[in-house]
């Protein structure tokens, strides 16, 4: 039996992959699913931190967070000290002792270091140290002789001088690298990395499958979708979008959503539709209690359906009001005549559906590559439109919505293939 380790950034807190963002399990499902498809006798742990239901569905089981990163002070030097064990352990063939992640790594014959966009700059972002940490980990990995890959990443950019030696000296160690999306590899090509075994392929969301029509049908009632008069397009943001951070802030005004006000006016007046708000995140509160609540973005898109109501546009714009799980959602989407989305995995949803597809890129730092890298893989680069110019907005968006057919039918000859790219990623550990 292959024995198999999957770490990375995405060792987040119980629930935050599956109940949060909902991009993240876009993601995660088909990772696992097609790693199962590739190694079927496979034992799969991995660090991140999944719900029961979960781990018996997709048949893993998951080990202390704490392994990887804990949000502890001991973070930095517990990853130091298992480096110089693993460089012992090298040089002597012993080692003086052991951490239960180096258990676990030896017992391992693949390591996949999974870590999305947070590989470079983004990742200190959910905590201290975080990248230096991930690095280490990655390392003892490699230097205790494991086979290690890191997927379906989109790697970069760096701002930290001191770890970019150990980021390449850990990155050019990895057998294999799968990118999710081509712009990652400009991104590595200007620090100077080495790209000998990167292979340019695309995300696991992209073969995420969404609920049925069946499924969906008690969702619909009583939307806007259910019974469409007119062309519906979709409409969802994040803080990512907003001139100003933190991202998280919840005390937007309402001044600072003037542009997407504008933007839906101008596009219910001038093209004759209705607009649908959206969150595509989810909350939750945690067990004993457990339920899913709204997330943040919920509160911003209620907040800017109320300041549309008070426009003279105010019967076309409608609101989705429920709390929508990741297949639900996913499929709810593919009934919008068009789709603009400051969520890039409500974007690849979209896409991934063939519907034409406005992103909205982010509006402070730091940015993502990762949105204009999904916008070239699917081949509509010139729909990302700019927050901070409210006419590219609009341009942008109306362009999209005049050549929808168009690009329906772009899309539909595409995504076969880019789905295929997604399962490609997996097919090349065969190899190791």
């Amino acid at each position: 039996m292959r024995h198999i380790f999957v770490i990375g950034q995405c060792s987040l807190h119980w629930g935050r992959m599956e109940f949060g963002n909902i991009g993240n399990y876009y993601v995660i499902e088909p990772f696992f699913k097609e790693l199962h498809k590739i190694f079927p006798d496979a034992e799969i742990r991995t660090t991140f931190q999944m719900t029961d239901d979960f781990c018996a569905l997709i048949d893993i089981s998951c080990v202390p967070m704490e392994y990887y990163y804990g949000f502890t002070d001991d973070d930095v030097p517990n990853a130091y000290k298992e480096y110089a064990l693993a460089q012992i352990y090298k040089e002597t063939g012993t080692m003086p002792e052991t951490t239960p992640y180096i258990e676990e790594v030896m017992k391992s014959d693949l390591v996949i270091d999974f870590s999305g966009d947070m590989w470079g700059v983004n990742t200190d972002i959910a905590g201290n140290n975080r990248f230096l940490v991930g690095l280490l980990k990655d390392r003892v990995a490699q230097i205790l002789g494991k086979k290690t890959a890191m997927l379906a990443g989109s790697p970069g950019p760096f701002n930290d001088m001191k770890l970019l030696g150990l980021a390449k000296e850990t990155f050019e160690a990895f057998d294999i690298v799968t990118n999710r999306e081509p712009v990652s590899r400009k991104v590595l090509e200007t620090y100077q990395f080495k790209l000998d075994r990167v292979y340019d392929l695309s995300c696991p969301a992209f073969i995420f499958q969404p609920a049925t029509e069946q499924e969906i049908a008690p969702y619909l009632e009583g939307t806007i979708l259910e019974n469409k008069k007119k062309p519906v397009i979709g409409f969802t943001l994040c803080g990512w979008n907003m001139l100003q951070g933190p991202f998280n802030r919840t005390d937007w005004k309402c001044e600072e959503y003037s542009s997407y006000i504008t933007l839906i006016t101008s596009l219910i007046k001038e093209h004759n539709v209705d607009v649908c708000l959206f969150s595509h995140s989810n909350g939750f509160e945690l067990p004993p209690h457990f339920k899913m609540i709204h997330g943040r973005d919920y509160t911003m898109v209620k907040q800017l359906y109320d300041l549309l109501q008070q426009t003279e546009v105010a019967s076309s714009v409608h609101l989705l009001t429920s709390i929508y799980p990741p297949h639900i959602i996913k499929r709810l989407i593919s009934h919008f005549d068009m789709l603009i989305s400051g969520r890039v995995h409500a974007a690849v949803a979209g896409l991934s559906m063939c519907v034409p597809t406005v992103i909205i890129d982010y509006g402070h730092e730091p940015k993502a590559h990762k949105l204009k890298g999904f916008a070239e893989l699917c081949q509509v680069q010139n729909y990302i439109c700019d927050p901070h110019n409210p006419l590219n907005l609009i341009s942008v968006s109306s362009k999209c919505w005049q050549n929808r057919e168009e690009l329906s039918l772009k899309l539909q000859s595409l995504i076969p293939r880019i789905g295929d790219m997604a399962r490609e990623s997996f097919l090349l550990l065969k190899n190791l």
